[in-house]
């Protein structure tokens, strides 16, 4: 190993600051796997311990504990309090973000296993964000993304609607009119999708319409074999599990309907209810949609309304983009951004469509 030169008071505030970010990761660990339990707790006081690794090689550089320390970085105080209130999936996406940032590539007094412990750090929150964002509802997918569309549709229809020239309650009917037309669309959508969806399962999954003849197969002249096979098994293998099968069959009670056991059975996607999925599609669009029209039902008009419109939509896409962002272990910020720019966009173009068509009202 290279020899270093001696450490400047320079390296020595560097280190501190190392050491005082390593605890408070660890707590952070701590606190998340505190509100988990069995594998994942174990794997994240098993990164707390890392992290005190870490730590011990800081202190034993600076001579031991200093007198002075500095404070932790922002985002480690930020995901420090996130645990500690939430311990969710969004405080694993938002350090899975941050232990892509290894401060010790470049790091000439950090071992190269530390370097290489920060970059496995960073698969495994990525591994346990990923289980998270699997468990999470898909209905809190569809809130997210409803309620952004109804933001971003009804804001340009209002926008449009009120560039023209209209009366404010012409503008407030449209944009009624538009919360119910898209909340029905996206409601009868997704009706259609989910039943459609279930009715293709239910055609091309494995059904239980001959269980009750395997008894009577011959069971070497095995034809269920052939069924295992149009799902994708080897013949030797569809072979072998057809003759398990059968012989099973055949040694059960016959005074019963034979069923395949339930590892046999028909495996289905849960795709939910139509009705249930259709009802929260409407409910989350007109969630969103909602929010633009509020300052017209408030009694607003002119460019108070368009004003105080704008600004709380914009709120409203900020989070929704920063919750897709976390989730997607993307910049909350960038994300939030970008879904605000969609928005304006969007509703600059309708404004400046109904300028150019505007209405003159007496």
């Amino acid at each position: 190993m290279t020899a270093l030169a001696a450490p400047t008071d320079r390296d020595r505030r560097r280190w501190a600051q190392y050491l005082v970010n390593e605890r408070a990761e660890a707590r952070v660990y701590r606190e998340l796997a505190a509100r988990r339990s069995g594998e994942e707790r174990d794997i994240l006081l098993a990164l707390a311990d890392a992290e005190g690794r870490h730590e011990a090689h800081w202190l034993d550089l600076l001579g031991g504990e200093p007198t002075r320390l500095p404070r932790p970085d922002v985002r480690t105080v930020l995901l420090g309090s996130m645990a500690k209130r939430f311990g969710s999936i969004f405080v694993l996406a938002l350090a899975q973000t941050a232990e892509a940032r290894s401060p010790y590539d470049d790091e000439p007094f950090a071992t190269p296993a530390m370097a290489a412990d920060e970059k496995i750090h960073h698969e495994v929150v990525r591994g346990l964000a990923a289980r998270g964002r699997r468990r999470l509802s898909g209905t809190f997918r569809a809130a997210v993304f409803g309620a952004n569309d109804g933001l971003v549709s009804n804001l340009a229809l209002v926008m449009g609607v009120g560039a023209t020239g209209v009366s404010p309650q012409f503008v407030l009917f449209s944009g009624i009119a538009g919360l119910l037309a898209g909340a029905l669309s996206m409601g009868a959508g997704e009706f259609v999708s989910v039943r459609s969806q279930r009715e293709l399962l239910a055609a091309t999954g494995p059904s239980d319409y001959a269980d009750h003849a395997l008894p009577d197969l011959d069971l070497d002249a095995n034809e269920l074999a052939l069924v295992y096979r149009t799902r994708g098994m080897a013949e030797d293998e569809a072979l072998e599990r057809a003759r398990r099968v059968v012989s099973t069959a055949q040694a059960a009670d016959r005074s019963q309907p034979y069923r395949l056991p339930a590892e046999h059975a028909q495996e289905h996607d849960v795709v939910g209810s139509a009705w249930g999925a259709a009802l929260s599609s409407f409910l989350f669009f007109a969630s969103g949609a909602v929010i633009p029209v509020l300052p017209w039902m408030l009694g607003l008009s002119g460019l108070a309304a368009v004003a105080t419109a704008l600004t709380l939509v914009g709120v409203a896409l900020l989070a929704t983009g920063a919750a897709v962002g976390v989730l997607s272990g993307a910049s909350p910020l960038r994300r939030g951004l970008r879904q605000l720019a969609i928005g304006y966009g969007a509703a600059l173009v309708t404004y400046l469509l109904g300028l150019l068509f505007g209405v003159s009202v007496a």
